[in-house]
């Protein structure tokens, strides 16, 4: 598959920031030079070598992505694989529709091991993901996968002129896949792939590889052991609630993710309730192994996520005193979303394009607005000893001092209990 080796730009970011990720990403065109889809390619890897675990990470991380732009958009997500990876269950996280899985050739494979992969390969492809190869596959050690290619992409840099039309020619006549010219660099190379019927065009003659920097907010491990073992004794939705509620990076994740248009849902999600009783058991499992897997030091101090915490929890209460559940529910989330923008090192306006809010809950992050808007002032309020803004917010919600001193204090203590 594509292993594009082009001068990457200098990062913007610091090389130690770890809540960073450089993802480099492609354009594959058609012959009207429209976006079909994007490969992607790990740009943060400190190692050398293609394991297992950079193909779980580049895919989590384009879901969950968290940059200023969007990263793929509803095009197609191409992915290199190794065949370890294609048992990951981070693959039943996605909409199979969104991604082509590129499958790798296996060397100086015997046919018996070509036949060997053919279930496993079939199963993905029967679930729903697209499946791309090279040209290896046109050799006749590759019959038995033929049939599943969707693309077979024809690398410009190795393959002379007479070699691609003969490759054109078999595949034409043996299988159904679209072909895709890669490693396309020059006018000439395009015109001659294109008379040639190819329809789907990749390389630098388009666009080099341009990166996008994507942040990531790192739950802590406890949290996602916590839900890891909630989910395995089959715990109740509003216990698996309470940890999301625990922990600002674990709830900003699976909203990014179940909000992402690589998760495939047809409507927004704008609750932790919503989003657990959607997800279902299995896959908060495999999502809470694979975030697991993932988590690394770095990204914003503790004390920002547990100030987060201490917001929601203490809106939540003072909520619950003068609203019904349904707001004292939105409140808790203004709370602990309150500090995204520290958390991701952008403009909130940024970090609330990221996920779905109720507009409710986005006018107060934003404004201040509202009920929810004046629960954010006194709890920044209760934080900064702001006195003026105290009284003010707490006569607009006609709470007394010892209400929110005592609700302060609860919220404080409730932390301090998740914590341990």
């Amino acid at each position: 598959m594509s292993s594009l080796s082009s001068p990457v730009p200098p990062m913007l970011t610091p090389a130690n920031d770890s809540s960073v990720a450089m993802i480099a990403r492609q354009a594959i065109v058609n012959s009207q030079q429209a976006v079909v889809g994007y490969e992607l390619f790990n740009r943060s890897r400190t190692g050398p070598g293609h394991t297992a675990a950079t193909d779980v990470a580049l895919v989590f991380t384009a879901l969950s992505h968290a940059g200023a732009e969007d990263l793929v958009g509803s095009t197609l997500i191409f992915v290199n694989c190794t065949h370890e990876s294609l048992s990951g269950g981070h693959l039943e996280l996605i909409d199979p529709d969104k991604v082509v899985l590129e499958i790798p050739p296996l060397g100086h494979a015997a046919t018996e091991e070509v036949s060997a992969r053919y279930p496993m390969l079939a199963a993905l492809r029967e679930r729903g993901f697209h499946l791309a190869f090279n040209h290896t596959i046109l050799q006749s050690a590759y019959a038995a996968w033929l049939p599943l290619a969707d693309y077979i992409k024809l690398d410009l840099s190795v393959l002379a002129p007479d070699q691609l039309a003969v490759l054109i020619s078999y595949a034409g006549r043996h299988t159904q896949a679209e072909l895709v010219a890669e490693k396309v660099e020059t006018a000439q190379q395009y015109d001659m792939a294109s008379s040639q019927g190819i329809d789907l065009f990749q390389g630098y003659w388009f666009a080099k590889p341009s990166l996008v920097q994507t942040r990531l907010v790192s739950p802590s491990q406890a949290a996602i052991l916590e839900l890891i073992s909630l989910v395995r004794k089959q715990a109740s939705t509003e216990e698996i609630e309470e940890v999301l509620k625990k922990d600002a990076g674990l709830a900003f994740n699976l909203m990014r993710l179940i909000n992402s248009s690589g998760f495939g849902l047809t409507r927004e999600i704008t609750s932790f309730r919503q989003a657990v009783m959607l997800l279902g058991l299995k896959k908060l499992f495999r999502w809470g192994a694979l975030l697991l897997t993932l988590s690394r030091n770095g990204g914003p101090p503790p004390s920002v996520g547990s100030t987060a915490v201490v917001r929601g929890r203490l809106m939540e209460l003072l909520a619950l005193e003068i609203f019904d559940q349904e707001l004292a529910d939105e409140a808790f989330v203004v709370g602990i979303f309150s500090l995204l923008d520290a958390m991701l090192g952008m403009p909130m306006e940024s970090a609330l394009h990221l996920i779905t809010v109720p507009e409710p809950v986005s006018n107060a992050l934003l404004r201040r607005e509202g009920p929810l808007g004046a629960l954010l002032q006194l709890a920044q309020a209760c934080e900064n000893s702001d006195e003026a803004t105290f009284e003010t917010a707490a006569a607009a919600l006609n709470l007394s001092s010892a209400q929110i001193n005592g609700a302060h204090l609860k919220a404080l203590a409730w932390a301090d209990r998740i914590g341990e």
